[in-house]
C-alpha cells in the first residue's frame, strides 16, 4: 500500500525525511510538500491528486487537511494516521479570533522575511522538546507561510468535527505525552470515529522529529494491517 506523508505549518516534505528512513524498503512512500491553491478543500483535493489512493499520514495541520480529503474523496485515503492533529475549531467566536490571530503572524512573516519569522515561531514552548536541525527542513519563503496562514489555519478552515462519524476508514491517532491540547483533541476524536485507535508516544508536539522510528511503526502497522 502507498503510503503519502503530508507535513505541518511551515514544513516542507523533507520533516518527514527520517521517518522514511524508519520504514520497510518494500513500501511506496511518498513525502509531498502543501500546495499553494486557493482555499482549504482545494488544497486538500490537489493533495490527494499528487499522492493517489494509500494510507495518508497527516502530521498537524497535514492532519487536517488529511481529514478533509478523506471526507471529499474517500476513494483516494483508505487509511490515515493523523499525528498531533484536530479537526479545527467549533466555536465560532475563537474561530474569528484565530482568523485575526494568524493575520497578524502573516503580516509579521511578510514584514521581517521567513527565517526571522521561523526563529521566533520555533522558540515558543511547545517546541521545546524539538531536537536540533528541524529548522532545516522549514519553508524559506515568506510568502508561502503566509498564505498557509491565511488560508490553512484552523480559523479559516470549516471545522470537521460533526463530520467525523462519516470517516469509516481506519484511523490512528497519535500524540505526545507532553502534548496536552491536541491529547484532549484526540480523545475527543475517538468518541466520534468510528475505526480509530489513540497512541500516545513520549514526547511533544514534534512527533515525527521526536520519534520517527516509534510513529514508523504505528504506520507500518496500519499499512499492513
Amino acid at each position: 500500500m502507498r503510503i503519502v506523508l503530508v507535513p505541518g505549518f511551515t514544513q516542507t516534505a523533507a520533516a518527514w525525511r527520517q521517518v522514511v528512513d524508519a520504514l520497510p524498503l518494500r513500501q511506496e512512500v511518498v513525502a509531498l510538500d502543501v500546495p499553494v491553491e486557493a482555499d482549504f478543500a482545494t488544497t486538500a483535493l490537489a493533495i490527494g491528486a499528487a499522492g493517489g489512493p494509500g494510507l495518508y499520514v497527516g502530521y498537524s495541520m497535514g492532519g487536517r487537511l488529511v481529514q478533509r480529503l478523506a471526507l471529499d474523496a474517500p476513494d483516494v485515503v483508505q487509511r490515515a494516521v493523523l499525528v498531533s492533529s484536530s479537526p479545527g475549531i467549533a466555536d465560532p467566536a475563537e474561530r474569528a479570533a484565530r482568523v485575526e490571530a494568524d493575520e497578524q503572524l502573516a503580516r509579521l512573516a511578510e514584514h521581517d522575511g521567513a527565517d526571522a519569522f521561523l526563529v521566533r515561531w520555533l522558540a515558543q514552548p511547545m517546541w521545546a522538546t524539538l531536537p536540533p536541525g528541524t529548522e532545516e527542513t522549514r519553508i524559506r519563503d515568506a510568502a508561502v507561510i503566509a498564505h498557509q496562514l491565511r488560508v490553512l489555519g484552523t480559523g479559516t478552515m470549516e471545522p470537521l468535527w460533526d463530520r467525523l462519524p462519516e470517516l469509516r476508514v481506519p484511523v490512528r491517532l497519535v500524540t505526545g505525552t507532553a502534548d496536552v491540547k491536541f491529547g484532549a483533541a484526540a480523545r475527543e476524536m475517538l468518541a466520534a470515529l468510528p475505526d480509530a485507535t489513540h497512541v500516545e508516544l513520549d514526547g511533544g508536539h514534534g512527533l515525527p522529529a521526536e520519534q520517527p522510528a516509534a510513529l514508523a511503526a504505528i504506520i507500518r502497522e496500519l499499512a499492513e494491517r
